[in-house]
């Protein structure tokens, strides 16, 4: 049996303060669109995904994958935001397996007005207090950690 490799003293430091930081920002993120626009995160971040696919449509398949959610846990997201009227589905075109989601107009306005103040609370919680050197280390590292785990996927 290996023994584990544990970190070290600045390691470990550096993990936790990853960790409490990050979770502290994600909360402070989900906290302020609920507040201002009755949005969670993982809703938020799906009417951006639309918002930015060709015709603002997914295949729920592709949009869960881009969420990061299990196709269940995005089966439900999506039908608060149906309920809403920021989203529709409907059958693929010639494969009538598949779903799309569609990021519908009240939708695209709705988001545009969230994005303004998820944007300032953004900047004034990351991008403005964390150095420009560092910020493009974060974006560098976070792309390789999210290619290592997209690897077990």
């Amino acid at each position: 049996m290996n023994e584990p490799r544990w970190l070290d003293a600045t390691q470990q430091r550096d993990w936790r303060t990853f960790v409490e930081g990050s979770i502290r920002l994600t909360d402070l993120l989900d906290r302020d669109l609920k507040a201002k626009h009755g949005l969670s995160m993982a809703e938020y971040e799906i009417l951006v995904r639309l918002s930015e696919a060709p015709e603002r449509r997914l295949r729920m398949a592709e949009l869960a994958e881009f969420a990061s959610q299990s196709r269940s846990r995005l089966s439900h997201t999506v039908s608060r935001l149906e309920c809403k009227g920021l989203v529709s589905r409907d059958t693929c075109g010639a494969d009538k397996r598949g779903v799309n989601a569609q990021l519908t107009d009240e939708g695209f306005a709705f988001l545009s007005k969230a994005a303004v103040d998820h944007v300032a609370t953004v900047r004034e919680f990351f991008v403005d207090v964390v150095d420009p050197d560092d910020l493009v280390a974060i974006g560098r590292a976070f792309a390789a950690v999210s290619a290592q785990v997209a690897k077990v996927r």
